[in-house]
């Protein structure tokens, strides 16, 4: 069902324009990356008109009160604070949840941002795409260190091809939907190269190949799922596994309740729904995965 937007794109509350990265709150309140409107939405679960901006929602500017075509967010509980990849901007902010903020406060700057994790120590974890590398962060610091990537722009198990999104497990792995090399990959905490999880076939729609990959999720048993952005489907890889299945969408592009138009942010609830931001739908599905 679609859980926000899908009233067409544009501006009001009731709509989104090509939303991007989005996470789900332990209420299943939901969190979305609205790119071209420049703004954070936050849609609370059974509300399924209007939306809030949380974020953002000023104009395309550089100000503190603005954002500039964010890509990604996460919630950190810990601080009730959202943090932002303001793509547009070169920089990660975060925004504080409290009623009444109006500004944001610069985590770190210059960087090509377009994805974002954290791990339980609260360590964040970012994809730079003009670097084509990940690197994590203590809050705070600007620097990071190096997790994967970082060897220059290439499609060998030490490089990466403009990364985008990404997920970190309870081991430190990190998982990062290579986009241009149409694969995902997981580099293992402190290995110098990383392993094709999926994809990595060429640019394809056969099972064994993926479409400019997107938002990704692992669950507890390894599991991958991935937004196969070009091939307008999401796809489910178990471990080690040669091939994935299609388990939402794969019906060409459309607007059906079983068709996708570019999807790009998933996520799943506690409750294991899936989430997927079908961006050229200007809207959010949610999902009950068997």
């Amino acid at each position: 069902m679609t859980i926000a937007g899908g009233h067409g794109e544009g501006g009001a509350t009731n709509q989104l324009h090509w939303p991007r990265g989005l996470c789900v709150d332990d209420d299943q309140t939901v969190v979305i990356a609205d790119r071209w409107n420049n703004r954070i939405m936050q849609w609370k679960n059974g509300d399924t008109t209007n939306g809030q901006v949380v974020a953002g929602g000023k104009g395309q500017g550089n100000g503190l009160h603005q954002l500039y075509w964010p890509t990604d967010v996460l919630l950190d509980n810990e601080t009730d604070s959202l943090i932002i990849c303001d793509w547009g901007n070169d920089r990660i902010v975060r925004w504080s949840r409290r009623s009444g903020t109006t500004q944001d406060e610069i985590l770190i700057n210059n960087i090509d941002c377009w994805g974002l994790a954290m791990d339980e120590q609260r360590y964040l974890y970012v994809t730079d795409r003009g670097k084509h590398e990940v690197r994590r962060h203590q809050l705070g610091e600007k620097n990071g260190t190096l997790v994967a990537g970082g060897n220059g722009k290439g499609d060998g198990l030490s490089q990466l091809n403009v990364p985008a999104y990404l997920f970190v497990d309870r081991d430190h792995s990190v998982y990062v939907s290579d986009w241009s090399n149409h694969r995902v990959m997981k580099w293992v905490e402190g290995a110098k190269e990383g392993i094709v999880v999926a994809g990595g076939q060429g640019k394809g729609n056969a099972l064994t190949q993926l479409s400019d990959p997107n938002g990704i999720f692992v669950d507890t048993l390894g599991t991958l799922y991935v937004a196969d952005q070009g091939n307008h489907r999401v796809m489910r890889w178990t471990q080690g596994a040669k091939q994935g299945t299609v388990i939402v969408g794969g019906n060409g592009e459309g607007k059906r309740a079983n068709q996708f138009n570019y999807p790009v942010g998933l996520s799943f609830n506690r409750q294991g729904n899936l989430y997927v931001a079908d961006s050229n739908n200007n809207r959010v599905q949610r999902f009950s995965i068997e």
